[in-house]
């Protein structure tokens, strides 16, 4: 959900009639983390959130959640370590990771870790909502606004440079591409989704 969305198509005067359950949302974007809270609050769940891994660890074992958005790189570490935790403390828990580096690798990482479902950043509340409370679906429906193939492969290359120290070189030479080339390519903005 980026600042331009709303929360879906809720309206201020709908919420749900019964509680879902305890939500627990880990984000170190505080006004994202706010914005999907009071959605979530909307469509009947009891919010809690935090910032960093170290907050999450503490509820996830204070206060085992029912659902919970977890995002996957946080300031002090990475969102995994407390979607293994919430499992560990209660395995019927419904998590999912949410990311703005989103590729193959960490998809199956967070799945391994026990997240039910993987969202790329932004994603509105609807989306989030959805994937949580999806049951028996092998694969949840297809994203409204995708992101572009362009976009895609920015986030990836991105993705790598990070994992590699933002060395251009060594970037280079994972990706089998020429040094020129990624270096245009890092000095371009990120494309529209």
């Amino acid at each position: 959900m980026d600042s331009g969305q709303g929360d879906g198509n809720l309206r201020d005067d709908q919420v749900l009639a019964e509680p879902l359950g305890s939500l627990l949302i880990v984000d170190d974007d505080a006004p994202f983390r706010t914005r999907l809270a009071r959605a979530m609050e909307k469509r009947g769940f009891e919010v809690a959130t935090v910032e960093s891994v170290s907050e999450g660890l503490e509820a996830a074992t204070a206060n085992p959640p029912a659902y919970a958005v977890v995002d996957l790189k946080l300031l002090d570490g990475s969102g995994l370590d407390i979607v293994s935790a919430i499992r560990d403390a209660r395995p019927d828990s419904r998590i999912i990771v949410l990311t703005g580096y989103g590729n193959i690798a960490t998809a199956v990482a967070a799945v391994k870790a026990g997240a039910v479902d993987y969202l790329p950043k932004p994603s509105d509340a609807d989306a989030v909502a959805a994937a949580l409370l999806a049951t028996g679906e092998p694969l949840p429906p297809p994203p409204e606004n995708p992101m572009s193939a362009d976009r895609v492969r920015w986030e990836h290359i991105q993705r790598v440079f990070e994992q590699c120290g933002r060395n251009v070189s060594e970037t280079a030479r994972r990706l089998k591409m020429h040094r020129r080339t990624l270096q245009r390519i890092l000095n371009k903005h990120a494309p529209r989704q």
